[in-house]
C-alpha cells in the first residue's frame, strides 16, 4: 500500500521523489522503489525517523507495536513528526500510547488503485494533529483519487468497503470474464470486455450522480438479457454475498484493532 501511494503521488506531481525516503526490512523492496522512481533509501529505521518530518507507517498491523516501540527509543520529539498510519484496525489511541501520547497522528485507509490515480481513501486525525497536517494528508490522498474525512469509529467500515473492496471487484471482473469464456469468447477478449464494462459502469455512477439502482433499471428492458442476468444474480445471492464480504472485512479490521489496544 505504501508503494502504491508513494508512486501514485509522485506521478501525480504531489510529491517529489527527492523528498521521499523509504525504509523496509526487505532491502530489495527499497532498492526496487529507488531504482524505478528515484526515491532515497534509509539504512535503518533510526535514519528514516531522524531524516523525515512525516512518516507513512505501512507495516502489517501485527508489527505496529514493535516498530513504534523502537521509534520511541530514539528520543525524537514526537511533536516534530507527523505519523500517518495505514495499518488496518490499529487505533489512534494505541499509536499515541506507544509514543507517549504526544505524537501527531492521522489514521488513514487508502487502497491500491492509488497507484493509477483512482484510489479511495478516508482518514481521521488524532487530537494532536494540526490543521496543516489535515490539509497535507487530504492533499496527498486527493492527488491519487478521492478522499473523505470520517470519525474514527467508521474507519473499520472504510477498511471493509474501500480498503478491501478492490479485491472483491477483481474477483467480479475475473468471474465476468469466465462467463464470457464459457459463452465462447477468448480469454483475452473476455477479460478486456469485462474490465472495460466494470470501469465504464463505475464511471457512469461517478459522473452522472444517479443512484446505481436507477442506472440498472435503465439497462433492463422488459424481457431482455440484462434482467435475465440480474435474476440469476439474485437467485444465487450476489447482492447478499457482496454485503457479507464488506461486513466480514469490517469485523476483521475491528478484531485486528482489539488485539493491538
Amino acid at each position: 500500500m505504501g508503494r502504491a501511494l508513494v508512486i501514485g503521488a509522485i506521478e501525480a506531481g504531489n510529491l517529489s521523489a527527492n523528498d521521499v525516503v523509504a525504509y523496509d526490512i526487505e532491502t530489495s523492496a527499497v532498492e526496487k522503489l529507488a531504482n524505478e522512481h528515484g526515491v532515497s533509501g534509509a539504512a535503518s529505521l533510526r535514519e528514516l525517523v531522524t531524516t523525515c518530518d512525516t512518516i507513512l507507517l505501512c507495516t502489517k498491523p501485527g508489527d505496529v507495536g514493535e516498530v513504534l516501540r523502537e521509534i520511541a527509543t530514539f528520543g525524537t520529539d514526537p511533536n516534530r513528526i507527523l505519523l500517518i498510519s495505514v495499518a488496518a484496525g490499529v487505533t489512534i489511541s494505541s499509536i499515541e500510547n506507544f509514543i507517549f501520547n504526544h505524537a501527531r497522528v492521522i489514521r488513514a485507509m487508502p487502497n491500491t488503485p492509488a497507484l493509477v490515480g483512482k484510489g479511495a481513501a478516508a482518514f481521521t486525525p488524532g487530537s494532536n494533529a494540526t490543521q496543516e497536517d489535515v490539509q497535507f494528508v487530504s492533499s496527498l490522498f486527493a492527488s491519487v483519487g478521492k478522499v473523505v474525512e470520517v470519525p474514527e469509529k467508521l474507519m473499520d467500515a472504510v477498511t471493509g468497503l474501500s480498503g478491501s473492496g478492490p479485491g472483491f471487484v477483481y474477483i467480479m471482473i475475473e468471474a465476468l470474464a469466465d462467463g464470457g469464456v464459457a459463452s465462447g469468447l477468448t480469454r483475452e477478449k473476455a477479460l478486456e470486455l469485462a474490465t472495460q464494462t466494470v470501469l465504464g459502469a463505475a464511471t457512469m455512477v461517478a459522473e452522472t450522480g444517479l443512484h446505481p439502482a436507477l442506472l440498472k433499471d435503465m439497462v433492463c428492458s422488459p424481457g431482455g438479457t440484462t434482467i435475465a442476468g440480474i435474476a440469476a444474480l439474485e437467485e444465487h445471492g450476489f447482492r447478499h454475498a457482496a454485503i457479507q464480504a464488506v461486513e466480514a472485512a469490517t469485523k476483521r479490521s475491528i478484531a485486528l484493532g482489539q488485539s493491538k489496544d
